[in-house]
């Protein structure tokens, strides 16, 4: 197939956010924003998204060899990732953005409309999320390059305008700082078959002439919607707490049946 019909596409994504256990959690909940909620919808929600860059910080050398300076990278800086969500006639969308802020700064037990109140900063690791993930994913949906974000949180909410003109969705946009990104699957089934990290264990040549079996299924697109416990594609196999595959009704994608 020529290579210019073998382009990635931009309009296939999927968000999925994981907030740290705890007091968050609780805060959420108080909030009406339960945990399927952030497990399933609000990454749909999120209808912009980019894919996370970043870039390396130099430090110039002289008078090692003569005539020359010599550049060396001392720190790799990521940059920050900004994200524009569909908001829902509940609310609840613009709700998690706007209340996992507040847990960052609302520590203080004083009542937030009194004059008395003060701002009182949270420690990171109850509100840093370790494993939040951008999917970019082709429509096989056995194409798919996964970022995991490490110490992920909201930085800035932007304003929200609304006006007495012809309706249209509206949409909140949030700004969120990291401290790293892993490219790449990070789960154990990933690891134990050798594709964590963006490593190739089989030829992709080997992998569309052969066979598929019940592992291959479990690393494709649908068993990382499905890390969370939740089932968020309907298409694709099952995939059991007991680390089974249900090949019963699966079929590949030149309409074969599995199994």
């Amino acid at each position: 197939m020529p290579k210019l019909q073998n382009v990635a596409q931009t309009s296939n994504f999927f968000v999925r956010f994981s907030l740290p256990s705890g007091d968050l959690r609780r805060h959420m909940r108080k909030k009406g924003i339960n945990d399927r909620f952030i497990a399933e919808n609000i990454g749909l929600l999120c209808h912009d998204a980019v894919l996370p860059g970043s870039a390396l910080a130099t430090v110039n050398t002289a008078g090692d060899y003569q005539g020359m300076i010599e550049r060396f990278a001392h720190t790799r800086n990521f940059t920050e990732i900004s994200l524009e969500f569909y908001v829902d006639n509940e609310y609840k969308s613009l709700k998690f953005l706007e209340h996992w802020m507040e847990f960052i700064t609302g520590a203080s037990p004083v009542d937030p409309s009194s004059d008395a109140y003060h701002f009182k900063l949270e420690y990171p690791n109850t509100y840093k999320s370790n494993d939040t993930r951008i999917v970019k994913f082709e429509k096989n949906h056995f194409q798919f390059l996964e970022y995991r974000f490490i110490g992920l949180f909201p930085l800035s909410l932007s304003s929200t305008k609304v006006a007495y003109s012809n309706s249209q969705v509206l949409k909140a946009t949030c700004t969120f700082s990291f401290d790293r990104y892993v490219a790449g699957e990070t789960s154990s089934l990933a690891r134990d078959l050798g594709i964590a990290f963006n490593n190739q264990s089989i030829s992709k040549s080997d992998f569309r002439n052969r066979r598929l079996t019940g592992e291959d299924l479990q690393t494709t697109l649908s068993s990382v919607f499905r890390e969370g416990g939740y089932n968020t594609l309907n298409s694709g196999p099952y995939i059991k707490a007991s680390g089974k595959t249900n090949l019963a009704s699966v079929t590949s994608s030149s309409g074969q049946i599995i199994g």
